[in-house]
């Protein structure tokens, strides 16, 4: 049986691989068909420590994966379907219906950003489209952006980017925001802002990179174009938890409930990165919390012998 298997392969599920391979526990990561999590569609990180130009996305998270293979770490390319515990047993079932067990599980698969689903989203992810605002937002410095979305993050992410842009366009599909009063009064007040309620994107537009969108006022049906350089969702993340099948506490929104920060409510399951945490999403807090699950995992298995 192995010590531990870690479920996910981005910062930190990997962080997590690097520490638990260095204990000598020799980790089986699922790293899912693709991994890396979300930075692999991140051009370049700047707020990484250790990188003073900077570093894309893809290749943090490759240097990352091979540290962790050069300690002795597996990984399995596969998704997991299913989690069980019976007794001290750990089950984690994949895609091909093999079944791998341990003593210990850390769960880091993160959380997938809301998409509207709308064409050019995709196209222009990475050039122009960003879920990140503290991520991307230095990239657009003197530049036009646009933030979707009507709730806290959404605020959040508005006042972040009035930092750097020189125009922020509010956009939501209702006439009204449901973040808290005080959020809103913070950004309508900022004479960077202009906020367009009951409007809808309809697509992301541009050649080699956002250059603008068309929109709908849904309550007069027009269209109208909008010209600008950057393009924010805010409207939410979904954690990828559905695998679990209940058998950690999650809270009302699917993540990961979390004692002393990586501690789930089930004996030898710890939780590490955005499946957890809606508040901080980095990949920097998303790694130290890696490195706490693996290294209290450890501690516990030395607990039981």
């Amino acid at each position: 049986m192995n010590e531990v298997i870690i479920i996910g392969s981005g910062p930190a599920g990997l962080t997590a691989a690097i520490y638990a391979a260095r204990s000598r526990l020799n980790p089986i990561i699922i790293a899912g068909f693709q991994y890396g999590g979300q930075l692999m569609n991140t051009t370049d990180i700047e707020n990484f420590p250790g990188f003073i130009e900077g570093i894309p996305g893809p290749q943090l998270m490759d240097n990352m994966l091979k540290q962790a293979e050069r300690f002795g770490s597996t990984f399995i390319y596969e998704n997991a379907t299913k989690v069980e515990v019976e007794g001290k047993v750990k089950r984690v079932t994949v895609d091909t219906g093999k079944i791998y067990e341990s003593k210990a599980i850390i769960i880091a698969t993160g959380a997938t950003p809301r998409r509207l689903n709308i064409p050019g989203e995709d196209k222009f992810y990475g050039r122009g489209v960003s879920t990140c605002a503290t991520c991307d937002g230095a990239f657009y410095k003197d530049k036009v952006v646009v933030v979707v979305g009507g709730g806290d993050s959404a605020m959040e992410e508005a006042s972040f980017l009035t930092k750097f842009a020189s125009k922020l366009y509010l956009i939501h599909r209702k006439d009204t925001f449901r973040a808290s009063k005080i959020m809103q009064e913070r950004v309508m007040n900022n004479p960077k802002v202009e906020v367009l309620f009951n409007t809808e994107v309809l697509e992301v537009q541009g050649e080699a990179k956002v250059q603008s969108l068309r929109l709908l006022n849904n309550k007069t049906n027009l269209e109208s174009a909008l010209n600008i350089d950057g393009f924010f969702l805010a409207i939410g993340h979904i954690p990828v938890t559905t695998y679990l099948n209940n058998v950690v506490e999650l809270d009302d929104q699917g993540y990961v409930k979390a004692k002393d920060g990586v501690y789930t409510n089930v004996e030898g399951i710890f939780v590490a990165g955005d499946v957890e945490d809606h508040r901080y999403r980095q990949a920097i807090t998303a790694a130290g919390k890696g490195c706490k699950a693996a290294m209290d995992a450890e501690k516990w298995l030395e607990g039981q012998g």
